[in-house]
């Protein structure tokens, strides 16, 4: 049994660490177009780009909610 057990945790453990490789990625390459302005032209800045950071915004705060137990995910 504790074979067993200890092979299910490794294979948890493989898929956690893959899963934390696939976030840093993604966090990298937003901190680098975040670090671009978003490939923004600051003359030509319309309420769209607004929007559109915005959006973004929004959807990270969602997940930033959920992993710092904040906003709706509050206890």
């Amino acid at each position: 049994m504790t074979t067993r057990r200890a092979a299910q945790n490794d294979k948890a453990l493989d898929a956690f660490i893959a899963a934390k490789v696939e976030i840093d990625v993604m966090l990298e390459r937003l901190k680098a177009l975040s670090d671009d302005h978003f490939e923004t032209n600051p003359d030509e800045i319309n309420w769209g780009d607004v929007g559109t950071l915005k959006h973004y915004a929004d959807l990270l705060r969602q997940i930033t909610d959920s992993a710092f137990k904040e906003g709706e995910h509050a206890a």
